[in-house]
């Protein structure tokens, strides 16, 4: 097969993912970019197909039509407030895939031991038998694509392979059930508080000296064993990881393992010597990690504090909050609404479990129908996923120049007459701010306290996902409209007029 096509064909889908994930960085650019992502991976797989090494055509036709089968199911049963666990699950099977590539590689290691020691040593041969000269004279007539070049590789280049392989091994094997478990707490299938066993960070810490060590060892000696303790070590370490972080840092949890899965594909591209899974994990683990540090930034956390888990520290006794919550009827908001110039939503998780996002929708269409300036205030880590408002608003047909940023809204919330809230709790608590021994102390929050009116949409009076009360409930200008944002949302519609 020709190799000029493949590496051409890999320059342009390279090209087509950098101006896909440059794209995902605006709303109104975000679907011509998922379209060249499209294009560059189905480019991608062409080339790999046709270009050197490749075989067994009825067998790779047949997984990509079954895993395009797969794929379609899922992208028509999946809801949009379903897309964080999505994205978790999505990680794990590249964690998987990088841990199986490993392997895979390992056993031609195996398999071509004598005719790499040849490689690298054709003195060697004196010690084989005729017999077994000849069965590797024709094992090396019959090698092509990845074999041919392990047979072909240097004891040096060996051990550099051996690294790279155990990398790619060890960071998929933590993305993989770092990502079930994210998966399983996103889903509600796993307890959302951080649960540690005895010992905590020290048997990560243990399981990691551990995989240290057998890195020297599988690098000198090539030890299948060792590559096998270090998987279930590395296994161990991407459970116990993300088990032991609490649910209100699932937001950046998420972004970590894109960055993992990303370095495990370039390491496995290494090993393969495929310059395009190189790039292309090279792309994805460097968006993670900056993904990961804008989440930290947005709640005033370092990444290591979120790695070991909890939401925050406390230094003393938390601020008491005094008062009660008031409750309001839909037809008291709906009157401040009529009455009201200048609207901010802040949308949140609850909004996306009660599917409420086209009801937003329309109360948004209602109310700019009437001439009334509404906005939307999202935080970085609203929901469950970087952009997961976003995406819901978008999906509702929300115009994208109304969906403002924090750091682009909260300065206008003293001039706003209302501020609805819609299930979010942690990113308007202004205990960020008033309370210096708070959990979320200096987290920078939406100050929708500071409008003229504030309704907050909410099922009941329970605490927010990190578990921390929050006094916007107990201001004065603050009216709670209980059940469920959906319901709440279509009863009031109709009284705007």
């Amino acid at each position: 097969m020709d190799y000029g096509f493949t590496t051409a064909a890999y320059v342009v889908a390279a090209v087509l993912f950098i101006l896909s994930l440059g794209g995902l960085s605006g709303q109104e650019s975000a679907k011509r970019a998922v379209w060249y992502g499209i294009f560059g991976m189905a480019l991608a797989v062409l080339a790999t197909l046709y270009g050197p090494g490749a075989g067994l055509w009825w067998l790779s036709a047949l997984l990509i039509v079954a895993g395009g089968a797969i794929g379609v199911v899922v992208a028509q049963r999946v809801q949009m407030t379903e897309m964080p666990q999505l994205v978790a699950a999505m990680h794990s099977l590249v964690g998987l895939a990088a841990v199986f590539i490993g392997f895979n590689t390992q056993f031609e290691l195996i398999r071509l031991s004598d005719l790499i020691t040849l490689a690298g040593n054709p003195t060697a041969a004196a010690s084989l038998s005729i017999e077994r000269l000849a069965a590797l004279g024709e094992l090396a007539e019959g090698l092509t694509g990845f074999a041919a070049k392990i047979a072909a590789k240097t004891p040096v280049e060996i051990t550099i392979l051996r690294v790279e392989t155990f990398l790619g091994v060890f960071i998929g094997a933590v993305t993989f059930t770092g990502s079930v478990i994210a998966f399983g707490k996103l889903a509600g299938k796993v307890d959302t508080k951080a649960t540690k066993l005895p010992g905590g960070h020290a048997l990560n810490a243990g399981a990691a000296a551990l995989s240290l060590v057998l890195l020297f060892v599988y690098v000198s000696t090539g030890s299948t064993i060792a590559l096998i303790v270090m998987t279930l070590a590395a296994l161990f370490i991407g459970y116990h990881l993300i088990m032991g972080i609490g649910g209100a840092d699932m937001p950046v949890v998420v972004s970590m393992l894109n960055s993992y899965s990303g370095w495990a594909a370039a390491a496995i591209g290494f090993s393969l010597s495929n310059d395009l899974l190189i790039v292309v994990g090279a792309l994805v683990g460097s968006s993670g990690a900056i993904l990961s540090y804008i989440m930290c930034k947005a709640m005033n956390r370092s990444f290591i504090s979120v790695i070991l888990g909890g939401f925050g520290n406390t230094t003393g006794p938390q601020m008491e909050v005094t008062g009660e919550q008031i409750a309001i009827d839909a037809e008291g908001v709906a009157a401040a609404l009529n009455d009201a110039d200048s609207v901010i939503i802040i949308p949140g998780y609850g909004m996306a479990v009660a599917q409420a996002q086209q009801s937003v929708s329309e109360l948004t269409r209602k109310l700019r129908a009437k001439g009334k300036n509404v906005r939307f205030a999202i935080h970085p880590v609203a929901g469950r996923l970087p952009g997961h408002m976003n995406v819901l608003l978008a999906e509702a047909k929300v115009p994208y120049d109304i969906v403002l940023e924090m750091d682009e809204i909260n300065e206008d919330f003293p001039e706003t007459d209302v501020a609805i809230v819609i299930g979010s709790n942690d990113i308007v608590n202004p205990a960020a701010q008033e309370d210096p021994n708070s959990p979320i102390a200096g987290m920078p929050v939406l100050e929708c306290w500071k409008a003229k009116q504030v309704f907050v949409s909410k099922r009941g009076q329970g605490t927010g996902y990190s578990g921390i009360e929050n006094p916007l409930f107990y201001k004065e200008n603050t009216r709670m409209f209980y059940g469920d944002a959906k319901k709440s949302l279509d009863a009031l519609l109709p009284m705007i007029d």
